[in-house]
């Protein structure tokens, strides 16, 4: 663990994230089974973003001091935005990809160039929005006079 904590943090996070892209995109193939492709990817997603944010908050973003609950709700914001931008690119990368390749080579290559796409929206909007540190109160006019 500490190993891993001495990593930076961008790797820690491309660690931490990969494993969380490694399940979305396998639990991908059994959900479409059962549901359409875009569904297919946005329930992916949602397990994905599970392992997430545990992990993002264990192990990449330490330094925040905000509380879970604040954590928690910009996290489901932005992965929301990014789950959208996502399913938006895998849907767009395989109506391309489809007669290049076929449809289910297309549609793995699609939602894999989509999820690293993601990847680094997320790193960015997590850095800045969900794991930042909580902003200290600024000094009264009254505590500066002192």
């Amino acid at each position: 663990m500490r190993a891993l904590l001495s990593l930076p943090r961008p790797v820690r996070f491309l660690i931490a994230g990969g494993g969380a892209a490694a399940l979305n995109w396998l639990l991908r193939f059994p959900l479409s089974l059962a549901l359409p492709y875009p569904l297919a990817v946005l329930a992916a997603a949602a397990c994905g973003m599970s392992i997430g944010f545990l992990a993002y908050r264990r192990f990449v973003f330490t330094g925040s001091d905000r509380p879970a609950a604040s954590q928690l709700r910009d996290f489901l914001a932005v992965n929301a935005a990014s789950a959208l931008l996502v399913t938006l690119l895998a849907s767009l990368g395989c109506g391309l990809l489809v007669p290049l390749a076929g449809a289910a080579p297309a549609e793995a290559l699609a939602h894999a160039g989509a999820i690293a796409a993601g990847a680094v929206v997320n790193y960015l909007a997590h850095a800045a929005i969900t794991f930042r540190a909580s902003r200290a109160p600024h000094p009264s006019p009254k505590t500066m006079e002192a």
